[in-house]
């Protein structure tokens, strides 16, 4: 049986709740699991569009401040739980984590903070990133495999961004967020896109100034990570890129259990 997930930052899920772009690709993407950064909705705010899908159970995560972060899960399998956040009363007030169990593994559905320009917010953005570490390692610690998406706002290595040479002191490609990132990775987690495709250069974020996107200049910030023991159930794993509605992309993840 095999199973397809699908990420995507959509910069607002009021705003791309009214493009078509977005219904286009949500009712083709064929997927049984949908996760959605950056809804930067509450609760009331969620268009009844978005809040209740037909073949889908949903679940959100948002942030006490109002249209701030947030995440959205959509799943045609019920998850046997789902969980909000990591435990930490202040990191948890920008609604970055949402956690679904199902029962051949746990899906992280993550929106990491920004680093802040020239790493204004990088303390915060590492705590968050260390908590997170402590968190999956204990699920993985009892035995859960595990599935990480969602926007990590780090280009991990030179080849995930166009620019690599001018960007050493920007946001989402600073030393510390790129060595906790490997660190991570060395943990016992794959980044399934680099994977399968070592040397394509993809990008799944854009900035809108610029011309960016149509110039080719970008930054892979949108990850899906695995438990080294689903290594081998890993059948795809693309970079939507030609999907329009945001300044991110979706990217996708198959796997056979």
């Amino acid at each position: 049986m095999s199973i397809k997930l699908t990420s995507w930052n959509v910069n607002g899920i009021r705003a791309v709740n009214k493009k078509p772009e977005f219904w286009n690709w949500f009712n083709n993407s064929k997927a049984d699991i949908i996760n959605l950064q950056e809804i930067r909705a509450n609760i009331d705010d969620i268009p009844a569009d978005l809040y209740n899908i037909d073949g889908y159970n949903s679940y959100f995560t948002t942030a006490e401040k109002k249209g701030y972060s947030g995440v959205a899960t959509y799943s045609k399998v019920k998850p046997v739980n789902v969980f909000h956040g990591l435990g930490d009363i202040e990191l948890d007030m920008e609604g970055r984590l949402l956690r679904s169990d199902f029962e051949d593994f746990t899906l992280l559905n993550i929106y990491f903070p920004n680093s802040g320009t020239r790493g204004a917010k990088l303390d915060k953005k590492i705590k968050f990133c260390n908590t997170l570490t402590n968190y999956i390692i204990d699920l993985k610690d009892a035995g859960r495999s595990i599935v990480i998406s969602g926007d990590v706002n780090i280009a991990h290595e030179p080849i995930d961004l166009k620019n690599p040479e001018k960007n050493h002191e920007n946001s989402g490609f600073l030393p510390a967020e790129r060595d906790w990132l490997s660190e991570f990775l060395d943990l016992g987690f794959i980044d399934t896109f680099r994977e399968l495709h070592p040397t394509e250069e993809k990008y799944s974020w854009w900035s809108y100034r610029y011309h960016a996107r149509s110039k080719g200049i970008g930054w892979r910030l949108d990850y899906f990570f695995v438990s080294e023991d689903l290594k081998d159930k890993v059948l795809s794993a693309t970079i939507e890129d030609n999907v329009m509605g945001s300044d991110h992309c979706p990217v996708t993840l198959e796997l056979d259990f």
